[in-house]
């Protein structure tokens, strides 16, 4: 037997590894096969995400956990699709006021550039006028 293997069957894992694998079979397509390795880290995913939300029901001033806490904690899970629907707008927003502000920095050196002679100088003349004479 290999190292791997041997280290895997001596691992205590948090969930019966049978009950994952059952969970995961009902939800994966009937022609799909699942390594023991993807068994054993679904297990200790599931773990993370259960202490995770523990972590935060902890964050809670109150000796007991309602349903409304727990439902506030696994928000992110529960909506990750929402949630990433929100950030590409966010993210495309702020392409756009990327967009305008290059357009005006654009628009700011076109306007305010600096000319190497008061000929070329379009935005005002600073010289001084020469007097007329009489």
């Amino acid at each position: 037997m290999s190292e791997e293997k041997i280290k895997n069957k001596k691992e205590k894992l948090p969930f019966a590894k049978n009950e994952v694998y059952r969970l995961m079979r009902d939800n994966l397509d009937s022609d799909k096969m699942i390594k023991d390795q993807v068994k054993v880290e679904m297990n200790k995913f599931l773990y993370a995400i259960l202490k995770n939300v523990c972590k935060q029901l902890n964050e809670y001033p109150y000796t007991t956990v309602d349903y409304g806490m727990f439902k506030e904690c696994i928000y992110p899970y529960q909506n990750i699709e929402k949630i990433n629907q929100e950030k590409e707008r966010i993210l495309m927003h702020l392409d756009a006021i990327k967009a305008d502000c290059d357009a005006l920095a654009m628009d700011v050196e076109k306007s305010l550039r600096m000319k190497d002679t008061v000929e070329n100088d379009s935005i005002a003349d600073f010289s001084i006028p020469e007097e007329k004479e009489e």
